[in-house]
This record gives structure tokens, sequence and C-alpha cells, in this order.
């Protein structure tokens, strides 16, 4: 992936790796992919189909809306769960980015949203907590 003159259907094989090693289900990667593939066209480049990909798996696995009973209560006491939800998956996503697909840190920055210096953070303690006790497995 390090070439950006690569198609949407050069990166299927990449794609496909991240949503397997984001979710650790085969079924559930595959509808991640499928997702990820109806928003893009011919000529998506690689960051915008990641970025796609990173949107698609977030609105599956970031939200839980069950647990509220009122609407007052759902966002004072989701809010921080997803947002330490979606902290937990891009710092994984950051990771596997950089050792799957082999993307510059700048690239990982521009795909994740953040800035350089988090994502240097990110990998160096992502890459730590993957090898040493994995508390950033699966959601799925």
């Amino acid at each position: 992936m390090k070439s950006n003159n690569k198609t949407p259907l050069d990166l299927l094989d990449d794609i496909f790796s991240l949503a397997w090693w984001m979710t650790g289900n085969e079924a559930v990667s595959q509808e991640i992919v499928n997702k990820t593939y109806l928003s893009a066209k011919t000529i998506t480049r690689e960051t915008e189909l990641l970025k796609s990909f990173r949107r698609c798996y977030v609105e599956q696995f970031g939200q839980y809306s069950d647990f509220c009973i009122s609407e007052k209560e759902c966002d004072r006491e989701i809010e921080p769960m997803n947002s330490m939800k979606q902290w937990t998956a891009d710092i994984k996503l950051s990771v596997l980015l950089s050792e799957i697909s082999g993307l510059q840190h700048h690239q990982i920055s521009e795909i994740v949203g953040k800035p350089l210096d988090t994502i240097r953070t990110w990998l160096f303690w992502g890459r730590k907590l993957l090898v040493n006790t994995n508390p950033l497995k699966a959601s799925a």
C-alpha cells in the first residue's frame, strides 16, 4: 500500500486484513468490507477508502444506543464510553495501518484525523499493548 496509484480493487486484500484484525470475525469482516466498498468509486484514493473503512467500523462498533432509558441519560452516560471505544479502535487501526498496510505516519494521521505526534505516540504504545497484553482486542 505504499503506492498511491492503487485502485480500490487493488486494496481489497489489505482492507479485509484490517477488518479481520479489527474484529476477529470473518463474517463481520466481510460485512465491513462490503459496506466500505459500497461507498467507494472506481477512482477513490487510497486514503479516502481507508477513511471510509474507519467510518464503517465505527458506525458498526462505536455506538451503543440500547443502554439508554431516556435521551438525557443516554447523552451523559454513553458519550465517555463511545469516546473510549473510538480511541482504542483508532489506536489499533493506526498500528494495523502501519504494520499491515505499510503506511507512513503522515498518511495514518490523515486517515484517522489526528495530529502526527498523536499518531506517533499511539503507534509506540499501541504496539506495546498489542504485543504484551492485547487489551485492544476485537470488539466483535
